[in-house]
């Protein structure tokens, strides 16, 4: 479970879901910081990458701060190990950057290492420690800490992407209800079709046709350490790791790959271009937690 978290990290950095942190520009697996080998590591600034005038304001507002995040795992921390890594980020990297260290491990949080996070007084650094087996996640009392802690969510991650195929079948709906409509104002005597009135259908069904599909087709995967949700629109179904005893990659007859998760009973298909997720980082993963389980 612990190396397909650094894979979803990754993933989640590489897609900017962790921008409200920073825009981290490189990554690098298995990084050296002073005795330490940890799993992931990414560097970055605060500036903004958007429109001309985000980058104008970002020159001449936002302070010029390297900002590092680094991800370590473990069977289980405590306040020394701590310290250690603290100090080692604080000798590998520049006095005034900014430095957020995720902790993950497979052991319940113990009571000296959550006084050690709480208790951190760096205001430079934020820790937030994850703990698989407890599902507990705490915090360092401080900004970096408790914004760490808010974007990371490493108990529980989330895996969603927008269908345009899916809303353009949304978008039809709605713009012939529009149409249907016109016409029946028609057929009582009102005459609304014209250049206006099927402008106000479109938006109309721009509008509409969202709603319709992340009411019935948005696609959203939540995994955690025991199993995982597979939404789509309102309807969600639950299922456990243990339920499955093989992966595969499955072709649809539409030529859609989804990831098969088979068990005795049955199988689950996730469509990968649906949710936002690679086919061999995915299988890969999705193999690993099956086989250790």
């Amino acid at each position: 479970m612990q190396d397909f978290l650094v894979d979803m990290v990754e993933e989640r950095i590489v897609r900017g879901n962790l921008r409200w942190l920073a825009n981290f520009k490189e990554i690098r697996r298995d990084y050296r910081v002073g005795e330490f080998t940890v799993p992931l590591y990414a560097s970055g600034g605060l500036e903004e990458r958007g429109f001309f005038l985000s980058r104008v304001f970002s020159a001449l507002v936002t302070p010029k701060y390297r900002v590092h995040l680094v991800l370590q795992l473990s069977d289980e921390f405590d306040a020394r190990s701590l310290r250690r890594l603290i100090i080692s980020c604080k000798e590998k990297f520049g006095d005034d950057d900014w430095v957020f260290i995720g902790l993950v491990q497979e052991k319940p949080i113990d009571q000296s290492l959550e006084d050690a996070v709480g208790h951190l007084g760096d205001q430079r650094v934020g820790v937030a420690t994850y703990s698989l087996d407890s599902q507990e996640e705490i915090s360092s009392d401080n900004v970096l800490g408790r914004a760490l802690r808010r974007q990371l969510k490493l108990t529980e991650v989330k895996f969603e992407a927008f269908d345009l195929p899916s809303y353009i079948k949304s978008f039809a709906i709605a713009f012939l209800l529009g149409v249907m409509i016109l016409m029946l104002l028609l057929f009582l005597g009102t005459n609304l079709i014209s250049p206006l009135g099927l402008l106000v259908v479109t938006a109309f069904s721009i509008i509409v046709g969202y709603r319709i599909y992340k009411v019935r087709y948005h696609m959203m995967l939540t995994l955690n350490h025991t199993g995982f949700k597979l939404a789509k629109g309102k309807l969600v179904k639950t299922y456990k790791w243990m339920e499955f005893i093989d992966t595969a990659i499955h072709i649809t007859p539409s030529h859609e790959t989804c990831i098969r998760l088979i068990s005795k009973k049955a199988t689950v298909d996730l469509p990968l271009s649906r949710i936002g997720l690679s086919r061999r980082d995915a299988f890969n993963a999705f193999k690993s937690i099956i086989e250790r389980k």
